[in-house]
């Protein structure tokens, strides 16, 4: 029999009892640490970016390498049996929610905890978001501090920790598999060979009904490709618009045009950074590092 886990993914910023102790306090069995890739670079001698230029003021940037991170790590990897480091782009939403329902969808079968409060605002909106994920299943939490103390550089921005407290999610429905599995292709142009020729263009319907039939995704199963490839299957575009293209046109994720007597489909801006998120859906492998 399989031993549920108790696993804990953190966004690592400048933090360190607000890390630590929820970890310590629930015995975790597995420490994921999202780590800035920028500051994993400047783990590895590569050069990172700790600072940025805006509009002439050089600023901080929230998610760079601290003094006290490899003393967290050792302290972490004491009391806990695997702690590992995983490469995200900490100042992207969509990266840091695509990243945390990965990793919640690898463990499916354990008990997931997201701290929510590790490394300031914008991973902690993508983490929050990603416990929404009602095909995760992730609980979030935040971390009171006792007091907050110092700039972050050189030691942690808080101090001791006063309340664990769950946080408050509402469930939303995630791109399905199949729908996730033709945003990849609308993404990749390279993709497109084979069915369609064009790429100054976006593809056609009946593009990405050719497609979803050689990659046997599910809302075409039952639908046989016409004896004459050139022949409409007028019930295979029904299916593709209520499966597919309707619920993503309505998310914002593509567009659907009318370009002479031909139906295209475009990827959206709002689409790129959905496929980002969900496509470990597909099955992509991991990015942590250590």
């Amino acid at each position: 029999m399989d031993v549920v886990k108790r696993v804990h993914v953190v966004p690592l910023g400048y933090e360190f009892d607000r890390i630590l102790e929820p970890i310590r306090d629930q015995r975790a069995d597995l420490v994921y640490l999202l780590e800035d890739d920028s500051a994993s670079g400047h783990r590895h001698g590569k050069r990172g970016q700790s600072e940025e230029s805006v509009d002439g003021h050089e600023t901080r940037n929230a998610t760079a390498a601290a003094d006290y991170h490899a003393a967290l790590r050792d302290e972490l990897e004491s009391i806990v049996p695997e702690v590992r480091t995983w490469e995200c782009d900490l100042t992207n939403v969509y990266a840091v929610l695509g990243d945390v329902t990965t990793i919640a969808a690898r463990h499916g079968d354990d008990q997931v905890y997201v701290n929510v409060s590790g490394a300031g605002t914008i991973p902690a909106i993508g983490a929050t978001i990603a416990c929404m994920d009602v095909s995760t299943n992730a609980q979030a939490y935040y971390v009171e501090p006792s007091s907050y103390a110092h700039d972050g550089t050189s030691e942690p921005v808080s101090v001791g920790v006063d309340e664990i407290e769950e946080v408050p999610t509402y469930p939303i429905e995630s791109p399905t598999r199949d729908q996730v599995a033709i945003m990849e292709f609308l993404a990749d142009p390279d993709a497109w060979d084979g069915y369609h020729e064009d790429r100054t263009a976006p593809p056609k319907k009946k593009d990405l009904i050719e497609y979803a039939r050689d990659r046997d995704l599910s809302f075409m199963a039952d639908r046989r490709s016409p004896d004459d490839r050139s022949g409409e299957d007028k019930g295979a575009f029904r299916v593709l618009d209520t499966h597919v293209l309707e619920p993503l046109s309505e998310d914002g994720y593509v567009t659907i045009e009318s370009v002479g007597r031909r139906r295209v489909v475009e990827l959206t801006e709002r689409g790129e950074n959905a496929y980002r998120a969900f496509r470990h859906k597909l099955g992509d492998e991991a990015n942590y590092v250590r």
